[in-house]
């Protein structure tokens, strides 16, 4: 029986939580989730100069944005430097590691001569076999004894098998002088102590996967199945950076984006399920595997996760809409919604989201159900609110004051008064939309009278008519 998947997203806590790691977090996620098994949260925060409390949040915030559960505590890398450090001196009494002397200027100038040489730069240290009683009584680091012949194929679920000769392997260092452990040894020491089986990551640790078994194969433990995914470019196929625009999980949610639509075309940015594009989370957790990530470089496509984000909005149901995008006022610092506004919005939600990709576009949408009156119109509105069109409007509201308020009952009055008029409906669909609503575009002319309801259309309707 296969052991139960673990899976981890281990950030840096130095910025927000980007795009790229959005997705690596959402990989794994979908993973263990699919498989009933565990996905854990480390912040690899041994960098202390650069990681602060704020960009814990950030990430945080925008894990819990994206819906992206985490099992157990949230675990600190830095809490565990000496458990990584137990690790490298258990290697050093083995005899699998060694201390190093050599200081920094000795490797300069053999790094230096080698160049000059034309021969490898790998630092070999001369104390890699030294016997203890040569040591002096000086700073030293904790080396690794690399294997120095053959080779170490890395089985990657994504890149095939990737061979790296182990005589380009140098002995890297454990512990630094200070005896702080390297971030590559704590990874190895905190993915096997979190019991992680599936290593799923960019492929820009893929170098960094033979370095990492070494410390495995010296330990004895055994070593994680590893997947290494390709990086996100722009659309102009270069790596993903700030010149693209925004970056941040959160900046997406603040741009109005929902968080269903944004996993979906995060999932789909180098995976693929035959040629499904809009799909569901359950379907995602049923369908996504390892061996659907491609190897190439996916690219970010705005126009594309607006499509998709549409698509989501629409079969969402109103409740969960309406909470969604007052969530959103709050993430872009906007104006909350009243108690009577928010039930408004909900009410209209059937009318609003089958052509929203955004939730600025729903709201925009929706300004008939938020705002009061005095309706100020716009300025292509206030066109449609001519002499003539007044006088019509005018006309108009005794024939809506006796009509039952039914979608069936006004289309048939608006239209036997058009009728009378000599002329189409349509005629008096602009008129309508700015007396109602204060905007050219809106949605359609009953759909806002129903949701209104008749003493608030009919009060506009008079006001318009002046």
């Amino acid at each position: 029986m296969a052991a139960p998947v673990v899976t981890r997203f281990a950030p840096s806590p130095t910025g927000f939580l980007h795009i790229g790691g959005a997705r690596t977090a959402l990989f794994n996620w979908l993973y263990a989730r699919g498989r009933g098994g565990t996905f854990l949260l480390r912040i690899e925060d041994t960098d202390r100069a650069r990681s602060t409390p704020e960009a814990t949040a950030a990430i945080l915030q925008g894990m819990a944005w994206l819906g992206l559960d985490h099992d157990g505590e949230v675990i600190s890398q830095f809490a565990r430097a000496d458990r990584h450090a137990q690790v490298a001196h258990e290697l050093l009494a083995s005899g699998k590691a060694y201390k190093c002397f050599s200081t920094q200027e000795e490797i300069t100038e053999f790094r230096e001569a080698a160049r000059a040489e034309g021969r490898s730069t790998l630092f070999r240290s001369p104390w890699r076999d030294a016997d203890p009683e040569t040591h002096p009584d000086a700073p030293y680091v904790i080396r690794i004894k690399a294997p120095q012949e053959g080779a170490t194929v890395i089985r990657d679920q994504v890149q095939g098998d990737v061979t790296i000769r182990n005589d380009q392997l140098d002995d890297m260092v454990l512990l630094r002088s200070d005896g702080t452990p390297v971030y590559m040894l704590a990874v190895v020491v905190d993915d096997h102590d979190m019991g992680v089986t599936h290593v799923i990551r960019g492929d820009d640790h893929l170098n960094n996967a033979a370095r990492q078994m070494m410390i495995y194969q010296a330990m004895g433990w055994d070593v994680p199945v590893w997947a290494h995914i390709p990086l996100i470019h722009g659309p102009d196929g270069k790596k993903l950076s700030k010149r693209h625009g925004a970056l941040g999980a959160q900046e997406y949610q603040a741009m109005g984006y929902p968080a269903a639509g944004m996993r979906n075309y995060l999932a789909r940015l180098g995976w693929s399920h035959g040629d499904d594009e809009f799909f569901t989370d359950a379907q995602a957790r049923d369908w996504f595997d390892l061996d659907g990530i491609g190897k190439s470089p996916a690219r970010f496509d705005l126009k594309k996760l607006e499509n998709l984000c549409g698509q989501h909005i629409a079969v969402t149901e109103d409740a969960a809409l309406r909470q969604e995008t007052e969530a959103y006022l709050a993430a872009s610092g906007q104006t909350a919604l009243t108690e009577a506004q928010s039930a408004q919005l909900e009410a209209a939600m059937y009318c609003l989201k089958e052509r929203a990709r955004t939730f600025p576009e729903l709201l925009e949408k929706a300004h008939f159900a938020l705002t009061s009156r005095p309706i100020e119109p716009d300025e292509k509105a206030a066109k449609a609110l001519d002499t003539v069109s007044r006088g019509i409007l005018s006309e108009l509201t005794p024939h809506l004051q006796n009509a039952s308020w039914t979608r069936e009952n006004l289309e048939e009055a608006l239209s036997a008064f058009a009728e009378a008029k000599g002329t189409k409906f349509g005629k008096l669909a602009g008129p309508l939309r700015a007396a109602l609503a204060g905007r050219a575009v809106t949605p359609s002319v009953f759909d806002m009278m129903l949701v209104l309801g008749r003493e608030e259309s009919l009060a506009r309707l008079s006001e318009a008519a002046g």
